[in-house]
């Protein structure tokens, strides 16, 4: 799947949050309807078997509850994609990375291949169908994340090439699996944020302190073997640079992912490098962008948002900009793009108590003409507006109501831009304020019960915010459209 992710550490985030976000997109050609739920443990069965790679995994015991955004329609699988659990840990995962020859002959895949010619099927490994389904419930740390999930790829393989991050109050975790059955991690420093594109993103790792300690890093029990065995290690000094060893540096990466992460990266950090023009530190070609950095300012949900629905704004690659180089618009691939399924923003709040520090932000279709709207996590159940969606299109549901939005308001941009900035800051600031008035009322509840019941409450009063902000915007980026039609004619009847 094609995705976009960012991280932001405790110490860059505007309220000391670990944050993780990313956009779910569907591949070219289609889009996959989202929703978003609470799954329960006796949801989860003691054995998982994967549609896809017809893996069978055999999980623990103690399932603990957590949030999910599948797929509405049944058929392809699970597709669990983004949540947080009981304990506060969040997980997003996955967003789809690269790799090279090298490495996929030295670890290849592992793949499904069905019964054919008096030969039984062979099960593939793991992939992003099921990761979260399979971890997420049993962890109770973003550093146990990692573990699990390793143990995981080690013993059944994986399929595809993923990038999957973990949090919890503390820590962010990211890893990133190599061939079919190796994986690399770091924690991410708390004063810095990531930006990942489609493509293998850690630039440094350090392999001593992986195979000892694993105070910041981690990696495959064989990992050190693997890399010398293969002749992985393309550094003159011995610095490995995982980009190099694991990962792509083609001309499609050029295309596709790098210069998402140059608008990222000179969205958050202006002044701190030179983007544009001859003189440029980095350009959205350049294979050494740096895989995190220390942001010139504290980062907000609306900062990441911002980034992930960007169609290069101010640069000349802009599809909507009406002046300059006509040659250059849409020539790169956007981040808010018209196959964005959803985007899900975990913040778990360190001042906050637990039972309520956990906001899951939520937004359904493409992230340019969408909005971004927070849930408390800690639920028995979600907003049946959010929940409710299926396989056919209607307005009674986020998911498609935001898809319509988006077709009206790209193909009247011009005339319906300026609704969709008004319908981003009405939600986001509602959402701000119901959240806010509904920590103090739980801060102020002694009662248990009733603070389960406040928390659902809280995410009611947002969806029917969201679905009466949604309803407007839809009338009036569809009278936008109407308007434009070929048939339209001056001249009336009064």
């Amino acid at each position: 799947m094609a995705c976009t992710t960012i991280l932001v550490g405790k110490k860059a985030s505007y309220d000391g949050s670990t944050m993780i976000a990313r956009n779910d997109d569907s591949g070219s050609g289609h889009f996959t309807a989202k929703k978003f739920v609470t799954i329960h443990p006796g949801d989860q069965s003691a054995a998982y078997k994967s549609v896809l790679s017809h893996v069978v995994i055999e999980l623990p015991q103690n399932p603990m509850r957590f949030t999910a955004v599948p797929n509405a329609a049944e058929g392809d699988g699970i597709w669990a994609a983004s949540g947080v659990n009981e304990a506060n840990v969040g997980m997003t995962a996955t967003e789809t990375i690269t790799s090279n020859p090298r490495v996929l002959g030295a670890d290849p895949l592992v793949k499904y291949h069905p019964a054919q010619d008096g030969q039984p099927e062979t099960a593939g490994g793991i992939g992003e169908e099921d990761i979260v389904s399979i971890v997420l419930p049993y962890i109770h740390s973003a550093r146990e994340g990692v573990k699990r999930l390793g143990g995981l790829l080690e013993k059944h393989g994986t399929y595809e090439m993923n990038g999957i991050a973990f949090q919890d109050a503390n820590e962010i975790w990211w890893m990133e699996t190599i061939g079919g059955h190796h994986w690399i991690a770091r924690k991410v420093p708390d004063d810095v944020y990531v930006v990942m594109p489609n493509q293998l993103g850690l630039d440094r790792l350090d392999l001593e302190d992986a195979v000892t300690e694993e105070k910041d890093y981690m990696c495959s029990s064989d990992m050190k073997e693997f890399i010398e065995k293969n002749h992985l290690d393309l550094s003159l000094n011995r610095d490995l640079n995982p980009r190099d060893a694991f990962g792509s540096h083609n001309d499609a990466d050029h295309v596709y992912n790098t210069p998402r992460a140059w608008y990222m990266l000179r969205y958050f950090n202006p002044h701190t490098k030179v983007w544009d023009g001859p003189d440029a530190n980095f350009t959205p070609r350049s294979d050494d962008l740096p895989w995190c950095m220390v942001p010139e300012k504290k980062i907000t949900p609306e900062d990441v948002k911002y980034a992930l629905s960007s169609h290069y704004q101010g640069t000349p690659y802009d599809p909507y900009e009406r002046y300059g180089d006509p040659a250059m618009k849409g020539v790169f691939r956007p981040i808010g793009i018209n196959r964005n399924d959803f985007m899900a923003l975990i913040q778990i709040r360190p001042d906050v108590p637990e039972e309520f520090r956990s906001v899951e932000w939520i937004a359904f279709a493409s992230n340019t003409f969408n909005v971004l709207a927070p849930f408390y996590a800690n639920v028995s159940a979600t907003p049946d507006y959010l929940a409710n969606t299926t396989k056919e299109v209607s307005t009674d549901n986020f998911y498609w109501s935001s898809r319509m939005i988006a077709a009206m308001a790209d193909a009247s941009y011009g005339k319906s831009v300026f609704h969709i900035e008004r319908y981003q800051l009405a939600v986001q600031s509602k959402g701000h304020e119901l959240i806010n008035q509904y920590d103090e009322k739980l801060r102020r509840e002694a009662d248990l019960a009733k603070r389960t019941a406040l928390r659902e409450q809280a995410n009611q009063k947002v969806a029917d915010m969201l679905k009466k902000e949604t309803a407007d915007t839809l009338d009036k980026v569809l009278f936008e459209l109407s308007s434009q039609m070929k048939n339209a004619f001056s001249r009336s009847d009064a």
